[in-house]
């Protein structure tokens, strides 16, 4: 499907975003980046006094900015370019609070748009986002075809089943950051036993631009954006490992007895 996809980069963040999707993408996607100053006030009153004379149209906004000010212009780049969605990753609460997403989002709603804010970006997939019991559900063609190919990690793991040990492993979605094919690089070799929990690990040293702040990430779960990467890494790659994994080692009573 062809789209056409504006980015707003505000700083290494966002701007390591837009160039795995430009290397990425399908041929037919055209990527425009918007580098949006990396000191823009707290309140903007005058949007066009920080935005480009000429915004090309698009279907897609993924909006990468890291800070408040560039949550705002969120709307206004959507209606210069005649967007009908819009991705805004929340990996840093401080640059996107829930209050001003909550706020971009009934606004854009009630102009027929669809905007999500997957927490984190990597939890995106063609009909949801966020994590445990925060997950939303979102019915949006542009950004379902999105997800297709950047979001929450796939991997097609190959195992040696007498080594019981990572001979090749295949990305069949990249994350919006590229960080899934590091993780597939160094999985290799790697026992089944330890790559589940390894492959967390190795996501955030790649390393992993999540915020390291803790906070609710859902109304059971208090712990850092960062963490949650990991977690959603480790149970993709359990879920392909899992069936060549050693058996949890039980204790029967006797063997308490001497």
């Amino acid at each position: 499907m062809e789209m056409r996809t504006i980015i707003l980069t505000q700083g290494p963040y966002g701007e390591r975003i837009a160039r795995n999707i430009e290397a990425r993408a399908p041929s037919d996607w055209t990527i425009t980046e918007i580098a949006l100053s990396r000191a823009l006030p707290l309140l903007i009153d005058e949007p066009e006094e920080f935005l480009p004379e000429a915004i090309p149209e698009a279907e897609l906004v993924v909006a990468c900015g890291e800070s408040p000010g560039a949550a705002q212009l969120i709307i206004d780049v959507v209606e210069l370019s005649g967007a009908h969605a819009v991705i805004s990753p929340i990996d840093n609460s401080a640059w996107m609070q829930q209050g001003l997403a909550n706020q971009i989002k009934r606004e854009l709603a009630a102009k027929g748009i669809t905007a999500v804010f997957p927490k984190p970006f990597c939890s995106l997939t063609e009909s949801c986002y966020n994590y445990g019991r925060s997950i939303q559900q979102y019915n949006d063609q542009y950004i379902s075809e999105f997800a297709q190919h950047f979001g929450m990690p796939g991997v097609k793991i190959g195992v040696n089943p007498e080594t019981r040990t990572v001979e090749h492993v295949e990305v069949t979605r990249s994350s919006a950051c590229g960080s899934a094919y590091n993780v597939a690089e160094r999985l290799v070799g790697m026992s089944v036993d330890e790559a589940s929990y390894k492959a967390g690990l190795v996501l955030h040293h790649f390393p992993c631009l999540c915020s390291m702040n803790k906070e609710w990430i859902d109304d059971r779960l208090y712990d850092t954006i960062m963490h949650v990467s990991g977690y959603i890494m480790n149970e993709i790659v359990l879920e392909q490992v899992k069936a060549y994994q050693s058996p949890t080692p039980y204790m029967t009573t006797g063997e308490y007895l001497e």
